[in-house]
């Protein structure tokens, strides 16, 4: 009987460690957000997608080569699920809303871009940010400085040695600001993953 009991902990342990391992970032409010990003739009699709669905190990490796960092922790394990809204006026898709969550120094960051249909972001904004520079990160003069710019502009950003950031963008010395521009980047190499290169990942 003992054995039977810990046969089915152990089971349960399983799920609820696999139910964690994987940590999606979602709109809180997609209608409301939708419509404040992209004013024009009627509708929108969500779709969920991952790393693992999307190319498995071949592609994470891809990915990693271009952001110039390893995936760690449960933010960033193969099967997590990203959240892609694809969004329409009429039948037409006029753009697309991606976020993900990204580890800062005072808890988890989560990064939103709204993107054109060429993959240009048109606006940034946190949904979830601890920081003691949050007053500055947060307003709309940090925002718009993502504003038109696209995986091109991040290529040269390397995470690790924190060098190559874009030099429109102010830099700021916190680790919170690091945390955010990786997580932008890693944001434009999943998109260019999953939407704007099917075609295959350049």
């Amino acid at each position: 009987m003992k054995s039977f009991f810990l046969i089915v902990f152990m089971l349960l342990s399983g799920i609820s460690v696999n139910a964690f391992a994987a940590v999606g970032c979602d709109l809180i409010d997609p209608d409301r957000d939708v419509k404040r990003l992209f004013p024009a739009s009627t509708g929108y699709k969500t779709e969920y997608l991952s790393v693992s669905r999307a190319g498995g190990e071949a592609l994470l490796a891809q990915v990693e080569e271009r952001l110039g960092d390893k995936f760690t922790g449960i933010y960033e394990t193969i099967d997590v699920p990203y959240t892609v809204y694809t969004i329409f006026k009429g039948k037409e898709t006029i753009g697309y809303i991606h976020g993900i969550n990204q580890k800062g120094q005072y808890g988890g960051l989560q990064v939103f871009l709204a993107f054109d249909t060429k993959g240009k972001i048109t606006d940034f904004y946190y949904q979830k940010l601890t920081s003691r520079d949050a007053s500055a990160m947060r307003s709309p003069e940090f925002a718009m400085q993502f504003r038109g710019m696209s995986m091109v502009d991040f290529a040269s950003y390397n995470p690790v040695s924190r060098t190559g950031i874009p030099g429109v963008i102010k830099q700021r010395e916190n680790d919170d600001f690091f945390a955010t521009i990786r997580a932008v980047k890693k944001n434009l190499i999943l998109m260019d993953a999953f939407v704007f290169g099917k075609e295959g990942v350049q």
